[in-house]
Parts: structure tokens; C-alpha cells; sequence
């Protein structure tokens, strides 16, 4: 099912002529309003009226995370602040937070695109959505709270945590659909287990998850525990929180919401735009944002787009579900390596449940260390020592052989790494340079 057929399966000539009427009318909606877009705008030599075409777009400048953060709170502001209606941030954790403020026009946007998000993996008014992403000034509670009652479901914020009572809830009250960060759900399957709850009593069928990198391995062990078809979600707070992108029933891609959404990839190095099919850093520039609209925003998510024929009907471009991001990407030794590659291959592996950590440290040589924590199974664990070892030692020359890099290897006990409610912290940097 698609909920706006008329946006969703639109032919590309008439989307891309609406997508550059409403570039023309941001650019000069931002360069008059926004007086850090005019500097910008200025500096890099362009007016508004040199956007003649789409890939003309490629000649303005970038907006980054710290130019959001040097402009906080609300620098990039494109209305007069009696018009926004609601604010969202991010946590700040590792600075200043960035800002995305709505105008009630906005929040009507960021409801449709989670309409369609939830339509697209199959859901309908008749299902009861359980919300377990965070409320409160991340996007994640929020937005998906909204596309919801947009949608028409029957909607349970309960919010991440307190698992036990997730699981309770989800039976009492019959959740048929889960929206959640991919790690958290399978703390869910696993806690359901130790609850000894027959997963047959639960009405559970569609997970909506995403705010994490993940895998397709870790996505066949979120469906085969939970007993869900499991979708892959995208956004962030930037640009409006979730809805920006997400899977439809063929699970073979991301259709952006490109109504909204303008998406480029580039070379995160040099800044050229890459065709279709090429690997890169995303950028979005949104289209129709009243609140704090962005120009060609630089995400530091690695994917790719391409366009194709999909089954589903929709005619929107696909992005690739993400490789890792460019802040992720650990250099080890020379080797380039994400983490997304390390769990797709622990996950291959038999006998290791999804939960690992790589910690980093660097030796009196100077030379990076990395070392692999994983959990084992149950059954594994209490085996002889003998197998355990040839274990490790499978694991180590998987490592070297398929990503190249030597690794030291640490089989640990089942439960021993510590659990998310939230986004799953992968990479413990001890390194001291």
C-alpha cells in the first residue's frame, strides 16, 4: 500500500521540475532571510538566481554540523520565532547541540513522511504501534509518534527502556508494530527469552527500526527472534528527524522522500558530486523546510543512490542502507575499516550472539591496537576450552583474511557486554595520542 500515491509514484519529469521550482524559492527564501546563508552565498561567489537547473545546485557551498553549531540556537532560522511551533536537538554530548525548529507546516511535513514510512512496510490503521525510541528533544519519540496518528494506528508511547514492561505491554495491549533502534530490539528478543514468553502469544509483525547503522545479518537475527519482517528507517535531526528515507516491502533499499528531501552524494575529500551507483558521503538539501531549512547539508553517512524499477510502485530514488559514516571510519594500521564490516561478518559466524565491542588502544610502538570483544552463546561458552579456542582462532583469520587488519580476539561470556536502550556504542577509543 502506498499513502500518497500521487508524491510517491510521481514520473521523474514532473518531480524534478516541482524539486527545482522549490530550490529556486529556498535559495532565495535563505539568502534573504538567513543572513549566515547571504555570507555563505556571497563568499562562494553564487546568487540565488545562478540555480538554472538541478546540478547547478552543485555550485553552492556546504552547510556542516559546525556551522549548525556555530549558530546556535537559532541562527539558521528562516521564520520569525512566534512562527515555530516546536523544537528538537541533539543531545550535545560531544559539543554545542544542533537545532531543528518547526513551523507548524513542518511538523505537518515530518507527519506524512512517517506516514509513508510505516505504509510502506505494511502497516495500516488497524495496528497498534509500540514507540520505543526516546521522547523529549530527540526526534526519534517524536516524529515517529506523529507519523502514527497521521497514519491512523493506535499509538503507545512507552518510550525506550524498562524492557520487561515493553514485553508485558506489547502483550497486554497487542502491539502489531515496533519502531526502535535495531540494537535495542534484539535486547527486546533476548529479555522476551529470559521472560520465558512465548513469542506466539505476542501480535508482533512489522519492526520500523533504524537511528543506527546496521546489518543484513543482524536484520535475519532481529527476524528469525522476534518473528518480524524488519525495515530499515532513516533520518536525523538535522534535517526533521526519521521519515527522511526507508524500506518498502521488497527490502532492497531506502526510497527517499525526494518531495522533501533534495539527496546528492559526494566525495567526502574533494566535495565532487558522484554519479549514481558511486559510494559517498550523503548530502540533503531540504526542499520545503520553513523552520531551519538546510542547503546542501553534509551528513557524513556513506551510501549510494540508484535509481530502479521497484515492484512496490513507488518511483523515488533508492539509497543503499548506510555502509557506516565518515566519522566512523577507523584506520587501523593503514587499513580502512567500519564497524558495520566487523558485525556483518560476526554475524556470519555461528555460535556469537549480536553483541560485541571493538576497543582501541595504542601501544608504547605507537601502532594502533584493536581488539574484538564478542559474546558467546550460552551453549558455546560451557564448552571445553579446546573449541572455544579454535573459535577464537576462526574468528581472528576471518578478521585478517576478509577485512585485513590483525585483531586481537576476546570470546566473552553471554550478557557481559553491557546493553542499549537506546543507539549501541560499538567503539571504546582508549587510544592517547
Amino acid at each position: 500500500m502506498i499513502y500518497n500515491p500521487q508524491a510517491e509514484q510521481a514520473d521523474q519529469h514532473t518531480r524534478e521540475a516541482q524539486q527545482l521550482k522549490n530550490l529556486k524559492n529556498l535559495l532565495k527564501k535563505v539568502y534573504s532571510k538567513v543572513p549566515f546563508y547571504k555570507e555563505k552565498f556571497d563568499k562562494a561567489g553564487v546568487k540565488p538566481e545562478d540555480l538554472k537547473t538541478l546540478s547547478d545546485l552543485k555550485y553552492f557551498p556546504f552547510t556542516t554540523k559546525s556551522d549548525l553549531r556555530d549558530t546556535y540556537p537559532l541562527g539558521l532560522a528562516a521564520v520569525p520565532k512566534e512562527e515555530i511551533v516546536e523544537i528538537h536537538c541533539s543531545s550535545g554530548t560531544t559539543g554545542i547541540p544542533v537545532v531543528d525548529a518547526y513551523t507548524r507546516k513542518d511538523l505537518d511535513t515530518w507527519s506524512e513522511c512517517m506516514a509513508r514510512t510505516y505504509c510502506a512496510a505494511g502497516a495500516t490503521s488497524a495496528d497498534v504501534l509500540q514507540n520505543a525510541y526516546g521522547y523529549g528533544l530527540f526526534t526519534g519519540g517524536v516524529g515517529a509518534h506523529y507519523g502514527g496518528n497521521k497514519l491512523g494506528m493506535t499509538v503507545i508511547p512507552i518510550s525506550s527502556g524498562n524492557t520487561e514492561r515493553q514485553i508485558n505491554v506489547m502483550r497486554d495491549f497487542g502491539s502489531s508494530v515496533l519502531t526502535c533502534t535495531p540494537s535495542y530490539a534484539l535486547y527486546i528478543a533476548e529479555v522476551l527469552k529470559k521472560m520465558n514468553v512465548d513469542r506466539d502469544s505476542l501480535k508482533l509483525r512489522i519492526g520500523c527500526l533504524g537511528a543506527e547503522p546496521w546489518s543484513d545479518n543482524m536484520r535475519r537475527e532481529i527476524e528469525e527472534k522476534l518473528k518480524i519482517k524488519a525495515y530499515d528507517i532513516y533520518g536525523l535531526t538535522e534535517i526533521t528527524g526519521p521519515g527522511v528515507a526507508s524500506e518498502c516491502e521488497c527490502q532492497s533499499g531506502l526510497h527517499i522522500n525526494e518531495d522533501f528531501f533534495y539527496p546528492e552524494i559526494i566525495n567526502s575529500e574533494t566535495g565532487e558530486v558522484l554519479p549514481y551507483g558511486e559510494r559517498g558521503e550523503l548530502v540533503f538539501t531540504t526542499l520545503t523546510k520553513e523552520g531551519t531549512p538546510l542547503i546542501r547539508y553534509r551528513t557524513r553517512d556513506i551510501t549510494y543512490l540508484y535509481r530502479e524499477k521497484c515492484s512496490c510502485g513507488r518511483t523515488t530514488v533508492k539509497m543503499h542502507r548506510l555502509f557506516g559514516r565518515v566519522d566512523d571510519m577507523l584506520i587501523i594500521k593503514g587499513v580502512n575499516v567500519f564497524p558495520a564490516q566487523i558485525e556483518q561478518l560476526l554475524m556470519q559466524i555461528k555460535g556469537l550472539t549480536p553483541n560485541y565491542q571493538i576497543i582501541l588502544t595504542r601501544g608504547e610502538n605507537h601502532l594502533d591496537d584493536m581488539e574484538i570483544q564478542v559474546e558467546v552463546d550460552e551453549d558455546i561458552f560451557s564448552d571445553e576450552t579446546r573449541k572455544l579456542e579454535t573459535l577464537k582462532n576462526y574468528i581472528f583469520n576471518s578478521v585478517k583474511s576478509k577485512i585485513g587488519i590483525y585483531a586481537k580476539i576476546k570470546l566473552v561470556e553471554p550478557r557481559s557486554i553491557s546493553r542499549s536502550e537506546g543507539k549501541a556504542k560499538r567503539v571504546i577509543d582508549k587510544r592517547v595520542i
